[in-house]
């Protein structure tokens, strides 16, 4: 293909917004970081899985504690952290650093593990929960936190620097 139809097929696509580009890191994330959450349940590095939180917690039927539960869950945390994504958009994304984005992490597992817990009926209470647990998913949200938050901030900073570079021009 010659570079002018290259060219020309460039233009005729419209690029992602930095919005849509950050809902999709956060979809991309939570399905992510959610499978991970699952592999450490599994090694019993954690007792609680996905599964835990979204189903159990309301549902008792069978399928919720097979593959099927499992898959849902974690297509569900896909779904919610759409809305993490957005509100770290809409609060941080104008701040680059790598320790923010963890530091949301951790502020994240703070409301899930402590201010949300009377919610999750399914999952014991912070002070009942083993070490392993504890730091596993505080690992699991720093790393969780960092993938979104650091994206999000990287990818705003590198199209500020494009447009400005093309407006230079």
């Amino acid at each position: 293909m010659s570079d002018d139809k290259l060219l020309e097929q460039n233009k005729r696509e419209k690029p992602m917004t930095l919005l849509t580009r950050s809902l999709t890191t956060g979809f991309i994330g939570g399905l992510l970081w959610s499978l991970l959450g699952l592999v450490m349940y599994y090694f019993n590095f954690s007792e609680v899985a996905p599964k835990t939180f979204l189903l159990r917690s309301w549902l008792t039927a069978e399928w919720t504690d097979s593959w099927l539960g499992n898959v849902v869950s974690i297509l569900m945390v896909g779904v919610l952290s759409i809305l993490t994504a957005f509100i770290y958009y809409g609060l941080f994304k104008k701040i680059n650093s790598m320790w923010m984005a963890s530091g949301f992490g951790i502020v994240l597992w703070f409301i899930v593990f402590y201010v949300a817990q009377p919610i999750f009926t399914n999952v014991p209470q912070l002070t009942d929960l083993s070490a392993n647990t504890i730091v596993s998913t505080i690992c699991l949200y720093i790393l969780y936190g960092t993938f979104i938050g650091y994206s999000i901030a990287y990818d705003y900073h590198d199209t500020i620097l494009t447009e400005e570079r093309k407006h230079s021009e």
